[in-house]
Protein backbone atom coordinates (compact mmCIF):
# COMPACT_ATOMS: atom_id res chain seq x y z
CA UNK A 1 0.00 0.00 0.00
CA UNK A 2 1.35 3.28 -1.16
CA UNK A 3 1.72 6.29 1.70
CA UNK A 4 0.28 9.51 1.16
CA UNK A 5 1.82 11.69 1.40
CA UNK A 6 1.31 15.63 1.99
CA UNK A 7 2.64 19.64 1.44
CA UNK A 8 2.74 22.48 2.87
CA UNK A 9 0.64 24.82 1.16
CA UNK A 10 1.92 28.54 2.17
CA UNK A 11 -1.23 30.39 1.05
CA UNK A 12 -3.77 28.38 3.40
CA UNK A 13 -0.92 27.58 6.13
CA UNK A 14 -2.27 24.49 6.01
CA UNK A 15 -0.90 20.89 5.05
CA UNK A 16 -2.56 19.68 2.29
CA UNK A 17 -2.39 16.15 0.75
CA UNK A 18 -0.14 15.02 -2.55
CA UNK A 19 -2.84 14.59 -5.17
CA UNK A 20 -0.76 12.47 -8.54
CA UNK A 21 -1.61 13.94 -11.75
CA UNK A 22 -2.63 11.08 -14.56
CA UNK A 23 0.33 12.63 -16.43
CA UNK A 24 2.75 11.83 -12.86
CA UNK A 25 1.52 8.38 -13.20
CA UNK A 26 2.16 7.63 -16.68
CA UNK A 27 5.39 8.92 -15.94
CA UNK A 28 5.68 6.53 -13.12
CA UNK A 29 4.52 4.27 -14.87
CA UNK A 30 6.99 4.54 -18.19
CA UNK A 31 10.27 4.84 -15.77
CA UNK A 32 9.64 1.05 -13.90
CA UNK A 33 8.91 -0.10 -17.61
CA UNK A 34 11.90 1.13 -18.70
CA UNK A 35 13.96 0.17 -15.30
CA UNK A 36 12.71 -3.24 -15.64
CA UNK A 37 13.39 -3.19 -19.70
CA UNK A 38 16.65 -2.33 -18.85
CA UNK A 39 16.91 -5.36 -15.78
CA UNK A 40 15.58 -7.57 -18.01
CA UNK A 41 17.41 -6.93 -20.84
CA UNK A 42 20.83 -7.22 -18.49
CA UNK A 43 19.28 -10.26 -16.71
CA UNK A 44 19.32 -11.56 -20.78
CA UNK A 45 22.44 -10.55 -21.63
CA UNK A 46 24.19 -12.23 -18.22
CA UNK A 47 22.28 -15.28 -18.82
CA UNK A 48 23.41 -15.96 -22.42
CA UNK A 49 26.72 -14.81 -22.00
CA UNK A 50 26.86 -17.40 -19.16
CA UNK A 51 24.27 -19.96 -19.56
CA UNK A 52 23.47 -21.56 -23.07
CA UNK A 53 19.83 -22.01 -24.25
CA UNK A 54 17.90 -25.49 -25.05
CA UNK A 55 19.46 -25.28 -28.98
CA UNK A 56 22.37 -23.90 -28.46
CA UNK A 57 23.14 -26.85 -26.16
CA UNK A 58 21.98 -29.13 -28.98
CA UNK A 59 24.07 -27.30 -31.69
CA UNK A 60 26.92 -27.41 -29.24
CA UNK A 61 26.32 -31.23 -28.45
CA UNK A 62 25.88 -31.62 -32.27
CA UNK A 63 29.38 -29.98 -32.72
CA UNK A 64 31.39 -32.29 -30.57
CA UNK A 65 30.32 -35.26 -31.92
CA UNK A 66 31.06 -33.97 -35.00
CA UNK A 67 34.62 -33.10 -34.05
CA UNK A 68 34.89 -36.45 -32.28
CA UNK A 69 33.87 -38.34 -35.60
CA UNK A 70 36.43 -36.33 -37.59
CA UNK A 71 39.59 -37.42 -35.29
CA UNK A 72 38.40 -40.71 -35.37
CA UNK A 73 37.95 -40.31 -39.28
CA UNK A 74 41.62 -38.18 -39.12
CA UNK A 75 42.78 -41.22 -36.79
CA UNK A 76 41.68 -44.05 -39.30
CA UNK A 77 43.57 -42.40 -41.98
CA UNK A 78 46.58 -42.26 -40.51
CA UNK A 79 46.19 -45.88 -39.52
CA UNK A 80 45.93 -46.35 -43.68
CA UNK A 81 48.68 -44.52 -44.29
CA UNK A 82 50.57 -46.36 -41.90
CA UNK A 83 49.78 -49.74 -43.51
CA UNK A 84 49.64 -48.19 -47.43
CA UNK A 85 53.75 -47.00 -46.33
CA UNK A 86 54.11 -50.61 -45.25
CA UNK A 87 53.03 -51.92 -48.57
CA UNK A 88 54.88 -49.72 -50.37
CA UNK A 89 58.34 -50.37 -48.07
CA UNK A 90 57.60 -54.15 -49.02
CA UNK A 91 56.69 -53.62 -52.34
CA UNK A 92 60.16 -51.06 -53.18
CA UNK A 93 62.74 -53.96 -50.83
CA UNK A 94 61.23 -57.33 -51.37
CA UNK A 95 58.42 -57.95 -54.05
CA UNK A 96 60.59 -55.96 -56.74
CA UNK A 97 64.04 -57.10 -55.24
CA UNK A 98 62.80 -60.50 -55.92
CA UNK A 99 61.67 -59.46 -59.83
CA UNK A 100 65.01 -58.07 -60.09
CA UNK A 101 63.14 -54.24 -60.95
CA UNK A 102 63.65 -50.88 -60.09
CA UNK A 103 61.44 -49.30 -56.82
CA UNK A 104 59.22 -46.89 -57.82
CA UNK A 105 60.63 -43.28 -57.47
CA UNK A 106 59.49 -41.20 -54.27
CA UNK A 107 58.62 -38.27 -56.41
CA UNK A 108 55.79 -40.22 -58.40
CA UNK A 109 54.35 -42.52 -54.80
CA UNK A 110 54.12 -38.69 -53.40
CA UNK A 111 53.38 -36.78 -56.66
CA UNK A 112 50.89 -33.96 -55.73
CA UNK A 113 48.05 -32.58 -57.84
CA UNK A 114 46.19 -29.42 -59.04
CA UNK A 115 47.18 -26.19 -56.35
CA UNK A 116 46.54 -23.75 -54.02
CA UNK A 117 42.88 -23.75 -56.12
CA UNK A 118 41.66 -27.22 -55.17
CA UNK A 119 39.45 -26.53 -51.99
CA UNK A 120 38.05 -23.71 -53.94
CA UNK A 121 34.55 -24.44 -53.35
CA UNK A 122 35.14 -25.34 -49.45
CA UNK A 123 36.65 -22.07 -49.15
CA UNK A 124 33.96 -19.80 -50.42
CA UNK A 125 31.41 -21.29 -47.86
CA UNK A 126 33.08 -19.98 -45.72
CA UNK A 127 32.58 -22.51 -43.46
CA UNK A 128 34.15 -22.35 -39.14
CA UNK A 129 35.74 -25.70 -39.20
CA UNK A 130 37.37 -24.97 -43.00
CA UNK A 131 40.53 -25.94 -42.06
CA UNK A 132 39.62 -29.31 -40.42
CA UNK A 133 37.90 -30.58 -43.58
CA UNK A 134 40.43 -29.20 -45.72
CA UNK A 135 43.12 -30.89 -43.86
CA UNK A 136 40.93 -34.43 -43.84
CA UNK A 137 40.26 -33.89 -47.33
CA UNK A 138 43.67 -33.16 -48.40
CA UNK A 139 45.14 -36.55 -46.56
CA UNK A 140 42.21 -38.29 -48.05
CA UNK A 141 43.10 -37.26 -51.42
CA UNK A 142 46.92 -38.10 -50.98
CA UNK A 143 45.74 -41.67 -49.64
CA UNK A 144 43.53 -41.72 -52.91
CA UNK A 145 46.33 -41.20 -55.26
CA UNK A 146 49.34 -43.26 -53.88
CA UNK A 147 46.92 -46.37 -53.25
CA UNK A 148 46.03 -45.61 -57.01
CA UNK A 149 50.17 -46.05 -57.78
CA UNK A 150 50.38 -48.75 -55.42
CA UNK A 151 47.27 -50.55 -57.22
CA UNK A 152 49.11 -49.82 -60.73
CA UNK A 153 52.57 -51.09 -59.52
CA UNK A 154 50.77 -54.66 -57.98
CA UNK A 155 49.20 -55.00 -62.05
CA UNK A 156 53.00 -54.93 -62.99
CA UNK A 157 54.39 -57.45 -60.13
CA UNK A 158 51.52 -59.75 -61.04
CA UNK A 159 52.47 -59.61 -64.57
CA UNK A 160 56.52 -59.56 -63.33
CA UNK A 161 55.30 -63.05 -61.42
CA UNK A 162 53.53 -64.66 -64.41
CA UNK A 163 56.69 -64.08 -66.88
CA UNK A 164 59.00 -64.73 -64.04
CA UNK A 165 56.88 -68.91 -63.94
CA UNK A 166 57.72 -68.45 -67.84
CA UNK A 167 60.92 -67.35 -67.15
CA UNK A 168 61.90 -70.08 -65.22
CA UNK A 169 60.43 -72.72 -67.27
CA UNK A 170 62.14 -71.65 -70.02
CA UNK A 171 65.82 -71.27 -69.02
CA UNK A 172 67.58 -74.76 -70.20
CA UNK A 173 68.46 -76.19 -67.18
CA UNK A 174 68.96 -79.44 -67.35
CA UNK A 175 70.95 -81.75 -69.51
CA UNK A 176 69.98 -83.13 -72.87
CA UNK A 177 70.33 -86.73 -72.07
CA UNK A 178 69.88 -88.85 -69.01
CA UNK A 179 73.25 -88.34 -67.09
CA UNK A 180 72.58 -90.33 -63.83
CA UNK A 181 75.99 -91.53 -63.44
CA UNK A 182 77.85 -88.41 -64.35
CA UNK A 183 79.83 -89.79 -66.65
CA UNK A 184 78.77 -89.35 -70.32
CA UNK A 185 80.21 -85.78 -70.34
CA UNK A 186 82.84 -85.83 -72.34
CA UNK A 187 83.85 -82.63 -73.59
CA UNK A 188 83.19 -78.80 -71.62
CA UNK A 189 83.02 -75.84 -73.10
CA UNK A 190 86.06 -73.87 -74.13
CA UNK A 191 89.53 -74.43 -76.12
CA UNK A 192 89.62 -78.01 -77.21
CA UNK A 193 91.89 -80.16 -79.57
CA UNK A 194 89.60 -80.87 -82.68
CA UNK A 195 89.22 -83.90 -83.24
CA UNK A 196 89.25 -83.48 -87.20
CA UNK A 197 91.88 -80.53 -87.64
CA UNK A 198 93.89 -81.57 -84.54
CA UNK A 199 94.07 -77.89 -83.58
CA UNK A 200 93.07 -76.07 -80.85
CA UNK A 201 89.89 -74.27 -81.29
CA UNK A 202 87.00 -72.61 -79.56
CA UNK A 203 84.55 -75.53 -78.76
CA UNK A 204 81.15 -73.40 -77.98
CA UNK A 205 79.26 -76.69 -76.09
CA UNK A 206 79.49 -79.34 -74.38
CA UNK A 207 79.58 -82.63 -76.04
CA UNK A 208 77.89 -85.88 -74.20
CA UNK A 209 78.62 -89.45 -75.61
CA UNK A 210 75.98 -91.80 -75.78
CA UNK A 211 74.78 -94.71 -77.58
CA UNK A 212 73.14 -94.35 -80.86
CA UNK A 213 69.41 -93.98 -80.60
CA UNK A 214 69.90 -92.67 -76.92
CA UNK A 215 66.81 -90.13 -76.37
CA UNK A 216 67.28 -86.09 -76.32
CA UNK A 217 65.30 -84.10 -74.40
CA UNK A 218 64.77 -80.14 -74.49
CA UNK A 219 65.75 -78.86 -71.74
CA UNK A 220 63.69 -75.92 -71.33
CA UNK A 221 59.78 -74.44 -72.40
CA UNK A 222 60.00 -73.24 -76.07
CA UNK A 223 59.35 -73.42 -79.50
CA UNK A 224 61.29 -75.53 -82.11
CA UNK A 225 63.10 -72.96 -84.55
CA UNK A 226 64.51 -75.11 -86.61
CA UNK A 227 64.92 -78.72 -87.86
CA UNK A 228 68.33 -78.68 -90.45
CA UNK A 229 70.17 -81.59 -92.02
CA UNK A 230 73.56 -80.74 -93.22
CA UNK A 231 76.27 -82.98 -94.56
CA UNK A 232 78.71 -81.40 -92.44
CA UNK A 233 78.95 -79.46 -89.41
CA UNK A 234 76.42 -80.21 -87.15
CA UNK A 235 74.72 -82.79 -89.02
CA UNK A 236 71.37 -83.41 -88.32
CA UNK A 237 70.37 -80.50 -85.89
CA UNK A 238 67.67 -78.59 -84.12
CA UNK A 239 68.14 -75.44 -82.74
CA UNK A 240 65.13 -74.42 -79.61
CA UNK A 241 63.80 -70.37 -79.21
CA UNK A 242 63.23 -70.31 -75.52
CA UNK A 243 62.44 -66.72 -75.21
CA UNK A 244 64.15 -64.52 -72.96
CA UNK A 245 67.41 -64.45 -75.41
CA UNK A 246 67.69 -68.00 -74.69
CA UNK A 247 68.21 -70.64 -77.50
CA UNK A 248 70.05 -73.75 -77.86
CA UNK A 249 70.97 -76.40 -80.14
CA UNK A 250 71.09 -80.06 -80.19
CA UNK A 251 73.66 -81.47 -83.21
CA UNK A 252 74.51 -84.79 -84.59
CA UNK A 253 71.56 -86.15 -83.99
CA UNK A 254 70.19 -89.73 -85.32
CA UNK A 255 66.71 -88.98 -85.84
CA UNK A 256 63.67 -85.66 -85.25
CA UNK A 257 61.16 -86.25 -82.95
CA UNK A 258 59.61 -82.89 -83.72
CA UNK A 259 59.23 -80.79 -86.68
CA UNK A 260 59.79 -76.89 -86.77
CA UNK A 261 57.30 -74.37 -85.05
CA UNK A 262 56.31 -77.00 -82.67
CA UNK A 263 55.89 -76.01 -78.68
CA UNK A 264 57.95 -78.28 -76.61
CA UNK A 265 57.96 -78.32 -72.88
CA UNK A 266 61.43 -78.74 -70.55
CA UNK A 267 61.86 -82.77 -70.68
CA UNK A 268 60.16 -83.35 -74.04
CA UNK A 269 61.40 -85.86 -76.08
CA UNK A 270 63.11 -84.16 -79.35
CA UNK A 271 65.11 -86.72 -80.99
CA UNK A 272 67.87 -89.38 -80.68
CA UNK A 273 71.47 -89.27 -80.47
CA UNK A 274 73.49 -90.04 -83.98
CA UNK A 275 76.82 -89.24 -85.28
CA UNK A 276 75.98 -87.23 -88.36
CA UNK A 277 78.15 -84.24 -89.51
CA UNK A 278 81.62 -83.63 -88.38
CA UNK A 279 81.45 -86.15 -85.49
CA UNK A 280 83.80 -88.49 -84.58
CA UNK A 281 81.49 -90.89 -82.43
CA UNK A 282 77.88 -90.96 -81.44
CA UNK A 283 77.27 -87.92 -79.22
CA UNK A 284 74.62 -84.79 -79.19
CA UNK A 285 76.97 -81.43 -79.04
CA UNK A 286 74.60 -79.38 -76.74
CA UNK A 287 74.80 -75.14 -77.19
CA UNK A 288 73.48 -72.33 -75.70
CA UNK A 289 73.55 -68.97 -76.91
CA UNK A 290 71.96 -66.31 -74.10
CA UNK A 291 71.26 -62.87 -76.47
CA UNK A 292 72.77 -64.35 -79.44
CA UNK A 293 76.62 -64.99 -77.51
CA UNK A 294 77.66 -68.39 -76.56
CA UNK A 295 77.73 -69.08 -72.86
CA UNK A 296 79.05 -72.13 -70.66
CA UNK A 297 75.90 -75.12 -70.80
CA UNK A 298 77.48 -76.12 -67.69
CA UNK A 299 76.63 -73.17 -65.58
CA UNK A 300 72.37 -73.74 -66.28
CA UNK A 301 72.55 -77.59 -65.19
CA UNK A 302 70.83 -76.35 -62.03
CA UNK A 303 67.66 -78.06 -62.60
CA UNK A 304 68.27 -81.78 -62.18
CA UNK A 305 71.89 -81.64 -60.10
CA UNK A 306 72.36 -81.73 -56.72
CA UNK A 307 75.44 -79.41 -55.35
CA UNK A 308 77.67 -82.08 -55.18
CA UNK A 309 77.00 -83.74 -58.58
CA UNK A 310 76.97 -80.13 -59.91
CA UNK A 311 80.48 -79.86 -58.62
CA UNK A 312 81.86 -83.31 -60.17
CA UNK A 313 79.88 -81.91 -63.21
CA UNK A 314 82.25 -79.36 -63.26
CA UNK A 315 84.86 -80.86 -62.28
CA UNK A 316 84.45 -83.04 -65.71
CA UNK A 317 83.73 -79.93 -67.76
CA UNK A 318 87.03 -78.02 -66.68
CA UNK A 319 89.48 -80.80 -68.18
CA UNK A 320 91.15 -79.95 -71.53
CA UNK A 321 90.77 -82.88 -73.57
CA UNK A 322 89.59 -83.51 -77.25
CA UNK A 323 86.35 -82.90 -78.30
CA UNK A 324 84.07 -85.10 -80.08
CA UNK A 325 83.25 -82.55 -82.55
Amino acid sequence: MSRIKYYYDPKTCKYERYQRSKWDTMLNALGFLSAASILAVGILIVFNLYFDSPKELILKNENKELKLYYELMEEEVNVMSQMLADLQQRDDNLYRVIFETEPIPSEIRKAGIGGSDRFKEIKEKGLKQEQLIISLKSKVEDLKRQLYVQNVSYDDISEMALNKEEYWASIPAIQPISNEELNRLASGYGNRLHPILKVRKMHTGVDFSAPKGTPIYATGDGVVKSVKTVFGGYGKHIEIDHGFGFVTRYAHMNEFKVRRGQKVKRGDLIGTVGNTGSSTAPHVHYEILKDDRYVNPVHYFFKDLDPSEYDKILEFASKENQSLS
